[in-house]
């Protein structure tokens, strides 16, 4: 099989001055080489219902606060950017998706007939590698200017119950990997930023962070921290495909109110993370 040509991410550099922030949104990707198309199980899955919607455009904003992003284009259905490419599990002992994922949330098989290693090996080249090796290079060069960077990597959620979680009750979800990925400051910012907007917090339950929260927030001079956002927050969970315009607008108008006062605390512009934001373990 004759590798396609994909449009694999989206590096928006940030708007000068710049913070030491790098942003990650790796499971907004809608893209879908044809032949892949081609051996979903079900109509239903090729509708792709594990993408975190429209987070590029509700985010679109983050690089005029000084804020380097980057986006995935292609879906994780392909290759999840958020999974250990070795298979080591996030969470042992319960349900998790993989680096190729034979099943979704649901429990139910994605693939007509499931990728084998070979072809997980071709979609890890593909697509994980090169995402990985420009986020890589965003922190190094945040962290060369800087001397210490912060990663956030965002995400979305269906409030519904799955194999993974039961119903969602609040709407942000913040994982440091229990304290690992980054002290105590950075959740708490955030934290005190959604609340005055009424958002309610959970930290670490029942997401810690994924793939990429562990493994670069183990990086000497890298802050890592997951949010997760529950759908619900900018559009109809039903309808993920055609988003209510003005509902997207007013989310990413309060979004934008949230991440200016969090970062002001953590990393101003032109400047380094405050003390309290670094990780004081360097690996």
């Amino acid at each position: 099989m004759n590798d396609p040509v994909l449009d694999v991410f989206r590096f928006t550099p940030a708007v000068a001055p710049a913070r030491a922030v790098v942003v990650s949104i790796p499971h907004t990707g809608t893209e879908v080489p044809d032949e892949i198309r081609r051996a979903f199980r079900t109509p239903a899955h090729a509708r792709l219902p594990m993408t975190d919607w429209h987070l590029g455009r509700l985010y679109d904003f983050l690089p005029a606060l000084g804020v380097a992003v980057l986006e995935a284009r292609v879906s994780r259905y392909v290759a999840d950017l958020n999974r250990d490419p070795e298979g080591q599990p996030l969470y042992p002992g319960r349900y998790e998706t993989g680096l190729v994922p034979l099943r979704d949330f649901a429990g139910e098989e994605i693939w007509k007939t499931p990728p084998d290693a070979e072809e997980c090996a071709r979609r890890r080249r593909l697509v994980f590698d090169p995402y990985h090796a420009r986020l890589a290079a965003a922190l190094a060069e945040g962290r060369a200017r800087a001397g210490h960077v912060l990663l956030l990597d965002l995400h979305s959620v269906s409030s519904a119950p799955n194999r993974i979680t039961p119903a969602l009750v609040e709407e942000i979800y913040l994982g440091d990997r229990d304290g690992a990925s980054a002290p105590e400051a950075v959740a708490e910012s955030f934290t005190r930023a959604y609340e005055a907007r009424r958002l309610r917090v959970s930290r670490n339950r029942p997401y810690k962070g994924g793939y990429i929260t562990a493994h670069y927030g183990a990086w000497a001079g890298v802050t890592a921290l997951q949010i997760e956002m529950a759908e619900r927050v900018y559009m109809d969970e039903n309808e993920p495909e055609s988003p209510d315009l003005g509902r997207l607008a007013a989310a990413r108008a309060l979004l934008r109110e949230i991440f200016e006062i969090a970062l002001d605390r953590l990393a101003p512009r032109g400047g380094t993370l405050v003390p309290e934001a670094r990780r004081s373990r360097e690996a």
